[in-house]
């Protein structure tokens, strides 16, 4: 969903989406996932209270006439409905459902609590699809390695940006937001980067010696002759600051030239990797990784502790005297 869809919904849902922005604190990317979920509920509302003429496509309903009245008859039943729709035509995973909850769980309450439009959240008991616990998918050492090397050694003329923007990622686990927002500002004699992370949550990152050499080799060569936002540390090749699609590229490619594509990882896992490993060989205990990381709560860092559980039970189940002890049973 676009920023400017937002014009189009409902006076009560801009209103709440301003809420979680100014009031709650949270992200561009949150309040427009809330906003998408919460549209396409509304669409389908329409559509099961048969408000729309059946011919008309799903995407083009338009909801900005969606008021109280309509929203205070809105029943728990229509939520699973609308969660069961969810799974068998648009095919969206458990995650997906699972987040389409939470927005209807949190516009709810707002209506019910701040607006007091309705009497009472119909979705307090709406419960969730089950979650599958994966394990993150990470690079190992070695996988790291051979990623940096291949940016290092390429000839592309912005390869001292693109070995600076993978060192960064893999030493710091920094989220693709934070990178794309650094600014020159934001790096400090003391070897260190201030980054915002989600909800405007600014914290501190120690850059390693590898960081530091990365990024003044990319600041040596950075643009700055008609750069038009002349604070973005990293610049594209318009001379604006980087997008987030540009920098997933930049990752792609290098996957790809590294015999690394096709195996699951994005730019995302490198943020994965960056807590693997410094979990794994830098003796880090996991409460200082929940900082560097900048997670809020630290159930969402302990993930990488069940990471090296995991290989640990590997390690033993791939002894090759594994087995031996059944084959002597009678």
């Amino acid at each position: 969903m676009r920023r400017e869809d937002i014009a189009q919904l409902p006076y009560l849902l801009k209103k709440f989406l301003t809420y979680l922005e100014v009031v709650k604190n949270k992200s561009s990317l949150t309040v427009l996932e809330y906003a998408s979920d919460l549209r396409t509920f509304l669409r389908f509302l329409k559509v099961s209270k048969k408000l729309v003429d059946k011919n008309t496509v799903f995407e083009e309903i338009d909801i900005s006439d969606i008021d109280e009245k309509l929203l205070s008859k809105v029943t728990l039943n229509d939520g699973y409905e609308f969660l069961l729709y969810c799974k068998n035509e648009r095919n969206n995973d458990s995650t997906a459902r699972a987040r389409k909850v939470t927005s209807l769980k949190s516009f709810f309450k707002y209506l019910a609590t701040r607006e007091l439009v309705i009497k009472e959240n119909p979705f307090v008991e709406l419960e969730a699809p089950k979650l599958k616990k994966t394990l993150p998918k990470y690079l190992s050492l070695e996988q790291s390695r051979m990623l940096l090397n291949c940016v290092y050694n390429d000839s592309n003329p912005n390869k001292e940006r693109d070995f600076c923007i993978l060192t960064l990622f893999l030493n710091c686990g920094l989220r693709l937001a934070e990178l794309v927002t650094l600014n020159l500002q934001d790096i400090h004699d003391d070897n260190t980067i201030t980054v915002t992370g989600k909800g405007d949550k600014e914290r501190k990152i120690y850059l390693n010696s590898s960081c530091v050499a990365a990024l003044n080799n990319y600041l040596k060569v950075r643009p700055v002759d008609g750069v038009k936002d002349r604070n973005a540390v990293f610049i594209s090749r318009n001379k604006q600051r980087i997008s987030r699609r540009s920098v997933q590229n930049i990752v792609e490619t290098a996957l790809d030239k590294s015999g690394l594509s096709n195996l699951g990882f994005s730019t995302h896992k490198l943020r994965h990797t960056a807590a693997t490993l410094m979990y794994q060989y830098g003796d880090v205990d996991v409460l200082l990784l929940k900082e560097i990381l900048g997670h809020e709560n630290l159930s969402t860092t302990q993930i990488y502790t069940h990471v090296a559980d995991e290989q640990l039970k590997n390690a033993v189940n791939l002894n090759p005297l594994n087995g031996f002890a059944e084959s002597t049973e009678d």
